[in-house]
């Protein structure tokens, strides 16, 4: 969709969930120096403005998640936790028609900013749906949770991976989650239910050095060169089994890219040693056992002084119900279906905060309501249309009081 003329900043005509959401996109919290405070305090104002009960849990040194609470009338239910991001990822500014950090938008209703989708949209939605249904009186059983969390967009190792460990978590007693999907240019809605583990693995060669004129044997490029064969051979045969298979998407098979690569020290020196690096997501269907017996036998098939090491390695591979059966799901699917939302239930081709949330024994979606809107997140001109945001909103509205009402479960007693 082509940009359109800047319009008219947050006028009188303009839906203050709207005004609200930009104002939260203008908030600098992109690496490698987000403004956690900014959020924070500008996310805690809202809460305070809601009657939410307020708490600050600082991680580690600098990482804070703050929660906002809207407790149910039975405190010993099971809760709602409903997840999101501060952070945002870097941008390129000379790629993007506005000012990325400005939230313009145009005069097709398109709001563009980093965050837009990714996922300052969805902080704001819940919290505007919960808005909504305070005005309307409503009161549930089931406590609500709402968490902003630091450092997703850098693995999350210093927020949701920390925060999940300690009391403050236990003492949320979560039943259900809610946390980032995906837009989706079609009419249907994306909805995942589990993430591939991502493996980040770097290999190092190790070999003959050598004048750059002579035929050296055994060196380390020649080795590398046999990896990185093995490596990108398994990459195209599981592309061409997404390309032949029109049922899956690509959260089915596994994502394997060469990303970084080291080596020498000058054009007339053959070097000692030579390293790669791999990004590699794998779905839960696979073994990873076996998948790592497979990474161990291409080092090896390259020849002696081949060794490999982990920067990351997800060895979770927890999925959440989609059966009818099971409670959460059905709440949440049948106001899906009420509301004649077609849904594509999906497993996560990337990695969020639910891997975190899932490890630690809980249930949790991964949902963005986004539909026939592209896929921009991490890309320039990320926009979201006040439109789709604000039937978001409408969304959220619906699935929250479905949820928080799910009755006592047998192990509640």
């Amino acid at each position: 969709m082509a940009p359109g003329k800047p319009g008219k900043s947050a006028g009188g005509s303009e839906d203050p969930s709207v005004t609200l959401f930009r104002q939260y996109l203008r908030i600098d919290t992109v690496h490698p120096k987000p403004d956690y405070d900014a959020a924070i305090q500008f996310l805690e104002r809202v809460g305070t403005d809601l009657g939410l009960a307020s708490q600050k849990v600082e991680v580690c040194q600098g990482r804070v998640v703050l929660v906002l609470t809207w407790l149910g009338t039975n405190p010993r239910l099971r809760s709602i936790l409903l997840n999101s991001h501060t952070d945002v990822v870097p941008v390129f500014e000379e790629h993007w028609t506005y000012p990325p950090f400005e939230a313009v938008k145009d005069s097709q209703g398109n709001i563009y900013a980093r965050g837009a989708q990714d996922m300052k949209c969805i902080s704001i939605q819940y919290l505007e749906a919960i808005r909504r249904l305070k005005a309307e009186g409503k009161s549930f059983a089931r406590t609500i949770h709402l968490t902003f969390v630091p450092d997703e967009e850098v693995g999350g190792h210093k927020g949701m991976e920390m925060f999940v460990q300690r009391p403050e978590f236990r003492a949320l007693n979560v039943g259900f989650a809610l946390d980032e999907g995906l837009a989706s240019p079609s009419d249907t809605f994306s909805v995942f239910y589990g993430e591939k583990s991502p493996w980040w693995i770097k290999v190092k060669c190790v070999g003959s050095p050598g004048h750059g004129s002579r035929f050296i044997s055994n060196t380390a490029a020649e080795k590398m060169h046999k990896v990185i064969s093995s490596f990108l051979a398994f990459r195209e045969s599981e592309k061409q089994r997404l390309k032949s298979d029109t049922r899956l998407t690509l959260g089915d098979v596994t994502s394997l890219n060469l990303t970084m690569l080291e080596g020498g020290v000058s054009f007339n020196v053959v070097p000692s040693e030579m390293a790669a690096g791999f990004d590699i997501r794998i779905p839960p269907t696979v073994d990873l056992k076996a998948f790592e017996k497979q990474v161990a036998g291409w080092c090896q098939a390259a020849g002696d002084g081949v060794t490999y090491e982990f920067h990351q390695k997800c060895m979770d591979q927890h999925i959440t119900s989609t059966e009818e059966s099971d409670p959460w799901w059905k709440a949440f699917s049948g106001v899906c279906r009420d509301m004649k939302l077609q849904l594509k239930l999906e497993i996560f081709p990337a990695a969020t905060d639910s891997r975190y949330i899932r490890a630690a024994g809980h249930p949790a979606i991964g949902f963005s309501p986004m539909n026939r809107t592209p896929v921009l997140l991490h890309d320039h001109n990320e926009f979201l249309n006040e439109d789709v945001f604000l039937r978001g909103i409408d969304i959220y509205a619906h699935l929250l009081p479905a949820l928080a009402s799910v009755p006592p479960l047998p192990a509640e007693g």
